[in-house]
């Protein structure tokens, strides 16, 4: 296995990280999920765009192989060719702060590590969810991208291990509907689309910005609320959604959801996610 470290290639087993380093020690970075399909990084230019937005609310100074968007892309692929993940894979790069320190950090200069894997398309199923019990979202200025409340979505995972449940629903501190373990949430209505807002804690997902932005070219109308689970309308078709994919919610709890597939097929079909 191969591995992409401060832009050299090189085999896994020789990677060298300090104790002293920032993410294991401070969790202090952040790590965008992609996925390759066919030689391209499905949503890369929304996923540049997050990664801008999280190295400026963390104050992290990228390194020269983030100056050109183009080179990145084409290393990252190079990678996933090298394992075979050029037709169907999944790259995940991670970002954290360099250096040593305490809470006070020596430097603003970032790290990285891009690691990727070949996978085999999933067939979608339709997923019987239930709610978290746990834990709860809370908006931060670092909540809206992946990393820093990773915390938070482990101990969800734990608690659904224990349960029959496909998936979690997250609330936030107020009771709102926020968002799954690893899935933004959505619900379409009386022909609009509803979205948890960034204001519940959600991660500010790339299919979730790509999804917003495809109903609003279509005139679709979309509302980003605050909504309590028990508002969430009996016919909506409720479905969940991350660069992956998307999947019918069929179930919440013991009641049976309905599942209308028309608007979600077309959703699937107009943003090439099959």
């Amino acid at each position: 296995m191969h591995i992409l470290f401060n832009g050299q290639l090189m085999a896994a087993e020789e990677l060298r990280l300090s104790l002293s380093n920032r993410a294991f020690q401070y969790n202090d970075g952040f790590f965008e999920t992609m996925i390759v399909k066919d030689g391209v990084i499905r949503f890369w230019q929304d996923h540049v765009e997050r990664i801008q937005e999280a190295t400026k609310v963390l104050r992290l100074q990228l390194p020269v192989e983030f100056t050109s968007i183009n080179l990145l892309e084409n290393n990252l692929l190079r990678l996933a060719e090298t394992h075979n993940a050029f037709a169907n894979g999944r790259l995940k790069l991670k970002v954290w702060r360099g250096g040593a320190g305490l809470f006070t950090p020596e430097t603003n200069a970032a790290e990285w590590l891009a690691t990727v894997q070949a996978t085999v398309p999933a067939k979608a199923v339709p997923v019987h969810m239930g709610v978290c019990q746990t834990v709860h979202t809370s908006y931060s200025p670092f909540s809206s991208f992946k990393g820093p409340h990773a915390l938070l979505y482990v101990l969800a995972g734990t608690e659904k291990k224990e349960t029959a449940f496909d998936d979690l629903l997250l609330l936030s501190c107020d009771g709102s509907m926020a968002e799954l373990i690893s899935s933004n949430l959505f619900w379409y209505w009386n022909n609009t689309l509803y979205t948890p807002a960034l204001e519940t804690g959600c991660v500010n997902g790339i299919l979730r910005r790509n999804i917003i932005r495809y109903c609003k070219g279509e005139g679709i109308a979309v509302q980003e609320v605050k909504m309590k689970l028990n508002d969430l309308p009996a016919n909506a078709t409720v479905f969940a959604g991350n660069v992956t994919g998307i999947k019918l919610i069929h179930k919440l709890n013991n009641k049976d959801l309905t599942v209308s597939c028309t608007f979600v097929d077309k959703l699937q079909a107009d943003l090439k996610l099959r």
